[in-house]
């Protein structure tokens, strides 16, 4: 008879697809840590159905308009910030996506982000990028800097969409045919997967500027006005990223 640690082995070294067959080989077994092993393997199996049921109610949208041929979801990060540039996402996925846990970026942990950012890049049917940096969002106000960003996100997929589902917003100067869903990265999966692009690329990209301002905590704050941040604005002033027209409170 196998020990329980070699069963739990078994178990942890198989799919969950696999799962069937192991309960058939091991459910006669009285073992109370077999038994528990069963029973955990039995939720795991369960959550991993709650959530392709959360993902098809988030393909509403897509379902909807599939017709129409290919949708594009768009979302922005970066408006709130006092430091950095305003990102902006466009993601077109397949039709028959299988990819689970998109969510809103917001909800979902930097581990999450960071793994389905690689998932989404590698099975996306085309991915685009705009972004306005602080200067042009001085010049032309965060309304119309995101806008901007979000036109230059959809001139850049490599795919033309019939249709973009975009996160509450119409985009002015745009020729396809648009949805404005509130709360859309939490509704839509294509909403969702441009949300998660925009967040890390975002983040990324203040990481790397931490790294030439370390005194504003940018790779933890990400710009935004935690008191860190603020207090380092009083201190030293703003550096080249920040945005003049949101610090006048505090410089």
């Amino acid at each position: 008879m196998k020990t329980i640690s070699e069963i739990k082995s078994e178990f942890a070294a198989a799919d969950i697809s696999e799962y069937p067959s192991l309960y058939q080989r091991y459910g006669e077994d009285s073992r109370s840590g077999v038994k528990k092993l069963i029973e955990q393997c039995h939720k795991k199996e369960a959550a991993l159905e709650a959530e392709k049921q959360r993902t098809e109610a988030m393909k509403y949208y897509e379902h909807k308009y599939e017709h129409l041929g290919w949708l594009c979801g768009i979302d922005e990060v970066g408006r709130g910030p006092l430091a950095g540039p305003v990102v902006a996402a466009a993601v077109i996925l397949p039709t028959d996506s299988q990819i689970l846990y998109l969510n809103d970026s917001k909800k979902l942990t930097a581990a999450k982000r960071e793994k389905l950012y690689e998932v989404i890049m590698r099975e996306a049917v085309a991915v685009g990028l705009g972004m306005a940096d602080p200067e042009r969002i001085d010049q032309i106000n965060i309304l119309q800097a995101t806008y901007e960003a979000m036109r230059e996100a959809v001139g850049k997929l490599s795919v033309m969409p019939q249709l973009l589902l975009n996160d509450a917003v119409t985009i002015p100067e745009i020729q396809i045919p648009q949805v404005p869903i509130i709360k859309g990265d939490a509704k839509s999966v294509s909403i969702a997967a441009a949300s998660i692009v925009a967040k890390v690329t975002r983040d990324r990209m203040m990481e790397e500027y931490d790294k030439t301002f370390p005194e504003y905590g940018f790779a933890s704050n990400k710009g935004y006005g935690a008191q860190i941040h603020i207090e380092a604005l009083k201190k030293y002033g703003p550096c080249p990223i920040h945005r003049r027209t949101f610090i006048t409170h505090f410089v």
